[in-house]
């Protein structure tokens, strides 16, 4: 039957969330270069690394607000529209943290302490590692919607949202420590630098979990 639909519907729906979620990737994939070369203090590799995320989150932004336009209406989808516009949410929202973590420090110029600068940099890999493995599963929706979100393919999901599950849990582990050894020298650090440190560390590690909401967004699609 849902290659039937198929047939008659034409392309699947879900390839522009594909698409989009390849581009909120990038986005947080870029912060990688961004942090080295704050760390560093190269501000003019960092400033173009800042505008590809600009560009990236861009992009999203444009192709989110074609989808919510054009995903159809149909009946004969085999999930609710509303559920992939809510994936479709989470996945936007990676891009919009590594937009946001990365103006807060281009625009104050932040110094990452070399005490800590390894592992936060650790950190950040391991965000990214959460944002490619959401990327890579909502890259099976086409296969997914075909399938009727039956079979090998709903198993093939599920392992990858359990694995999205222990990178975000180690994750979150990653940031407690970072944020202790951040508190082990903010008192050599400026107040207004140290409050802000925080707040990177935070909206950092917020792609993670908006990763890991990814995970429980097609957790729900394969429940219908």
């Amino acid at each position: 039957m849902a290659n039937m639909l198929a047939n008659i519907f034409g392309a699947s729906p879900v390839m522009p969330l594909e698409k989009h979620v390849g581009i909120a990737y990038k986005c947080a994939s870029e912060l990688r270069d961004f942090f080295a070369a704050a760390i560093d203090g190269d501000w003019d590799k960092a400033s173009e690394s800042r505008e590809r995320i600009v560009q990236y989150e861009n992009e999203a932004d444009a192709l989110k607000k074609n989808i919510r336009l054009h995903l159809p209406k149909s009946l004969f989808m085999p999930v609710p529209r509303e559920d992939l516009l809510e994936l479709l949410l989470v996945q936007d929202k990676m891009a919009n943290r590594a937009k946001d973590v990365s103006g807060i420090v281009f625009g104050r110029k932040m110094t990452i302490p070399a005490s800590i600068a390894g592992e936060f940099l650790e950190f950040v890999d391991r965000n990214i590692d959460a944002a490619k493995l959401a990327r890579k599963s909502v890259r099976e929706l086409d296969e997914l919607f075909t399938s009727g979100f039956r079979g090998a393919e709903a198993a093939l999901v599920e392992s990858m949202v359990e694995e999205l599950d222990r990178v975000e849990t180690d994750t979150d582990d990653r940031q407690a420590h970072l944020r202790w050894s951040l508190f082990k020298v903010e008192k050599e650090l400026n107040p207004v630098d140290v409050m802000f440190l925080y707040k990177v560390i935070e909206l950092t590690g917020e792609i993670a979990d908006m990763a890991e909401r990814v995970g429980r967004r097609l957790e729900l699609l394969l429940s219908h």
